[in-house]
């Protein structure tokens, strides 16, 4: 974890990060009073919706916590690497409440797409969200 984000978690009394799975081939690593958040509402939708029961086996069925060693590294559980391929070398990708760890692989392929999938977005059909977005 890069010092400045390591140290923007020490100062707000973070110690504790979950990493869980992400089904766009990444992990995503949040810190633990986030993750709460998440998971309360993930777990508190009704898993008779298929989809729902989904997304509660692969974020909360893998969520993992892991704390800062002494020299500000996390150690990432082996399952979940292999999962998403990272072996070598890794990007970490900030994303406001979290961040995104990539094999370096499943980041090159991945990234490829984004410009193309954020120009596919119909922003009559888009959710207000997107629709009142000024980037």
């Amino acid at each position: 974890m890069p010092k400045a984000h390591r140290d923007r978690l020490e100062n707000a009394g973070i110690t504790r990060l979950i990493v869980t799975r992400d089904r766009s081939n990444c992990l995503l690593i949040y810190p633990m009073p986030d993750w709460v958040e998440i998971e309360t509402q993930l777990m508190s939708a009704p898993n008779s919706d298929p989809q729902i029961r989904a997304m509660q086996r692969l974020y909360v069925g893998h969520a993992t916590e892991v704390e800062f060693d002494s020299n500000g590294r996390i150690l990432l559980p082996s399952a979940l690497r292999e999962l998403v391929g990272i072996r070598k070398k890794t990007l970490l990708i900030g994303q406001g409440k979290k961040w995104e760890l990539w094999s370096e692989e499943a980041y090159d392929a991945a990234s490829e797409m984004w410009p193309e999938e954020a120009g596919d977005v119909d922003l009559a059909s888009a959710s207000e969200v997107i629709q009142n977005l000024s980037i």
